[in-house]
């Protein structure tokens, strides 16, 4: 059994500033190590194509969900232009595949939400408990980011269909049905998953979208989703 690494001052929750209008985790939320500011793009119809990818192998990006007189809001094109939002100087406007991965990501934070929210007074391992609270509150604010930035673009969190998208139904029974001594070990196994999908689906985006604000969130899903992996496979996860 590989050994376990303590919650310490070098722990990939602490270290990187939050973006604007978000709370700080005591001692940080964010994490390093991830790809630098302004980093090269892959050209846009590749990148479109690569993000679309990671959508639709996550069960994401399906039939629009219906607007209020029941018609399927249709999908923005991707290289469209929206109005733009209030940001700082510079900032590009957001295209359709930024709204895109704003509305998914809000419907997997809210997802990630529900599952630590589902086992987080259950846990025995103490540093488990720690890592499900600063998750929470991090992924608390960047949803309300996401939320803000879709309504002053004039789009809904559920624009879009999350059916079949991220954590299913069966595993969500499974950690909330498991033994107690089971739930810790349940919860690596589930939360890993789910938080590797973040950090894919947050990479893809890095390379195909256009505005900056969106781009500096996905980087910053990237690198925390894909530090918290590295920590719970450090840690024992359920077998079968």
């Amino acid at each position: 059994m590989p050994p376990t690494r303590p919650l310490s001052a070098a722990h990939p929750l602490r270290g990187v500033r939050p973006l604007p209008g978000e709370r700080a985790v005591p001692g940080g939320s964010g994490l390093p190590g991830g790809p630098a500011a302004g980093g090269p793009a892959v050209p846009g119809g590749r990148a479109v194509l690569a993000l679309l990818a990671v959508l639709l192998a996550a069960g994401c990006g399906g039939t629009p969900a219906p607007t209020a007189g029941g018609t399927p809001a249709p999908p923005p094109a991707a290289g469209a232009p929206v109005p733009a939002v209030s940001g700082g100087p510079g900032t590009a406007e957001m295209t359709g595949i930024d709204l895109l991965f704003l509305s998914m990501m809000a419907g997997h934070t809210e997802q990630t939400l529900e599952i630590v929210r589902l086992v987080q007074d259950r846990l025995a391992d103490t540093e488990l408990r720690t890592l499900v609270a600063a998750i929470e509150v991090t992924e608390a604010d960047e949803l309300e980011t996401a939320r803000t930035w879709l309504a002053q673009a004039g789009r809904s969190a559920r624009a879009d269909d999350h059916t079949g998208h991220g954590t299913g139904p069966d595993q969500l029974a499974r950690l909330r049905d498991a033994p107690d001594a089971d739930v810790d070990a349940v919860l690596i196994e589930v939360l890993r998953a789910h938080q590797q999908a973040a950090a894919d689906l947050a990479r893809a985006h890095l390379a195909a979208g256009s505005d900056e604000r969106v781009r500096d969130l996905a980087r910053r899903v990237e690198q925390s989703r894909t530090a918290q992996v590295e920590l719970m496979a450090a840690r024992p996860a359920a077998r079968g």
